[in-house]
């Protein structure tokens, strides 16, 4: 698999791009959404549900009709409604849930700092599936990348970054990377945006379903919510979810794992400069080490990994 050779390279790039900065900006737009400078904020679980149900009913509705390019049978019976499930719970549920979760105690740049572990756990994972290949290099890049984490864990002179808020992160991380390189060898339906809907609409019912559960809806005060939160939700819907989350998906077919996941230490530069500019976060001396650090480790893990293409199982066709 080459991406940088013929028509498919291009848009490997171009997706890498949209996911790139959308979702570099969805950090601050999640910060605007569950704590806003004034009025009350959405709860995150429940602001996650809405958004990724209303996104994945909006997607299949365009494309669940549509039939496979190839004209081949492409089913969509329970096997791969359950596959559907695992990739959106681990991914929406374990991933963005928790992410949102954390922003009510963490800086959005910080939580995308933090997030930027996920190629490290991803490339562990597809070694330990036979996916990829990781040399001894690996090793450097993964010692890097805690003490990134770790650097922001620790006081710096009047306070520190809530070590909850951060574990929290890391562990969104962790389920997203496992659902990453599970889904490259899952029995999903062919067709991207099918399988985007799928995913999204299993992911969010599961975050409203958790969010009711943990009894958020007290939180929720519709009238006290200010416009600009309802402006982040739309762009929430519209562009991380429906837009990023679709190239997110068709790239994890058709580029190199390793690749796919260097969104995860270029979106923390995107989180962290519009944190600074739109809600004038804090850019510190420490949060700028711990910056270069983890992407300098996940740089150093990336580049150990060979370019070996993922070995399809006979379950799952070619992507098309």
């Amino acid at each position: 698999m080459e991406e940088r050779a013929g028509p498919r390279g291009g848009r490997v790039w171009i997706a890498l791009w949209i996911v790139y900065l959308i979702w570099g900006s969805t950090y601050l737009a999640i910060k605007v959404a569950v704590q806003p400078a004034h009025g009350a904020g959405l709860p995150p679980l429940l602001l996650a549900g809405v958004r990724f149900s209303l996104a994945g009913l909006l997607m299949l509705a365009l494309s669940v009709r549509r039939p496979a390019r190839d004209g081949q049978p492409d089913p969509l019976g329970r096997r791969q409604w359950l596959s559907a499930a695992v990739v959106g719970l681990a991914l929406l549920l374990g991933g963005n849930g928790l992410v949102s979760i954390a922003e009510q105690r963490i800086d959005s740049g910080v939580a995308a700092v933090v997030v930027a572990t996920v190629p490290i756990w991803a490339a562990l994972g597809g070694a330990a599936t036979g996916q990829e290949r990781v040399r001894l290099r690996h090793g450097i890049g993964l010692l890097l990348g805690f003490a990134g984490v770790a650097a922001l864990v620790v006081g710096n002179g009047g306070g520190k970054v809530d070590l909850v808020g951060v574990l929290t992160v890391l562990g969104a991380a962790l389920s997203w990377a496992g659902g990453s390189v599970w889904s490259r060898t899952a029995p999903l339906v062919r067709r991207p945006l099918v399988t985007t809907g799928m995913e999204m609409l299993c992911g969010g019912l599961g975050c409203l379903a958790i969010g009711l559960a943990v009894g958020e809806t007290h939180q929720l005060h519709l009238a006290a919510v200010p416009a600009r939160a309802w402006v982040a939700v739309a762009y929430l819907v519209v562009a991380g979810s429906m837009v990023a989350y679709t190239a997110y998906a068709w790239l994890l077919h058709n580029a190199r794992l390793s690749l796919v996941t260097t969104y995860a230490y270029v979106n923390p530069l995107v989180a962290v400069l519009l944190g600074a500019l739109v809600l004038h976060e804090k850019f510190t001396v420490r949060a700028a080490i711990a910056t270069v650090t983890i992407v300098a480790g996940v740089a150093l893990m990336v580049s150990s990994t060979s370019d070996r293409p993922l070995r399809l199982t006979a379950a799952e066709p070619s992507p098309r």
